[in-house]
């Protein structure tokens, strides 16, 4: 089922199946987020969530939630954009939910609003949003923005590349805009192409498949057609730039 037939069943099962694998999995990792909370308020600063302003369905904005990983001041220390591995506005908390991604689990909040699903397009800042091509614009967000995706899965070592390019005393700001994004946005375009059931519920797999093997490279073997990733996105591709 392609993303042509938009207005079939696909979106009304993907929703729904959104809404009860959210509610259940909200259930089951409670205790975890209780000692998360725990941890939080009593360390670095005390703060528990952030809310972070990205673009959404259909290119409207809504407010993104995530544990809080970072000084509540970070957005006036250091690089304000970026943030790359030993990032000093980084607590030692947080260190370790971004290291694991736990950092993203509030966002099962923004999936039950309906401000995201589980599988879609990451949803990012708007300043960042005019990265992508005009092409790249009009259509990222006629899906609703996911927790996971095809771009989020084949980035997982997004900030391990950035902090190398760093190291070598470049721009990382130059790398994400001449590398990261036309990249995301080929994949994102493919996403909008062949999106369905079966891709979503691969991209879910996969999804947890990386957290345990994170070198795998099933990701293009399972799913055909995905535009090549360029050596320039690898650590060792870098060096050579």
């Amino acid at each position: 089922m392609k993303h042509s037939n938009k207005q079939g069943v696909y979106p009304i099962i993907k929703r729904s199946f959104d809404l009860i694998a959210s509610l259940i999995g909200l259930l089951i990792i409670s205790p975890i987020f209780l000692i998360i909370i725990i941890l939080l308020k009593f360390t670095g600063e005390g703060e528990i969530f952030y809310l972070q302003e990205r673009m959404g369905l259909n290119n409207k904005p809504f407010y993104i939630y995530k544990f809080a990983t970072m000084l509540k001041d970070s957005a006036n220390i250091g690089n304000k954009a970026l943030t790359v591995r030993n990032d000093p506005r980084i607590t030692k908390v947080g260190a370790i939910l971004r290291m694991t991604k736990i950092n993203e689990l509030p966002q099962i909040i923004n999936v039950l609003k309906g401000d995201m699903a589980l599988i879609g397009p990451r949803p990012i800042m708007e300043k960042s949003f005019g990265n992508y091509t005009l092409n790249v614009q009009k259509i990222i967000y006629k899906n609703r923005p996911g927790i996971t995706g095809i771009g989020s899965l084949i980035f997982r070592d997004e900030e391990i590349l950035v902090t190398k390019y760093k190291e070598l005393g470049k721009n990382p700001s130059q790398y994400y805009k001449d590398y990261i994004y036309p990249y995301k946005g080929a994949l994102e375009e493919w996403y909008y192409h062949n999106c369905s059931l079966t891709v979503d519920f691969k991209i879910l797999f996969l999804t947890f498949w990386s957290l345990v093997n994170k070198d795998s490279q099933l990701v293009f073997k399972s799913l055909k057609g995905l535009p090549a990733k360029p050596e320039s996105l690898t650590v060792e591709g870098i060096a050579e730039l």
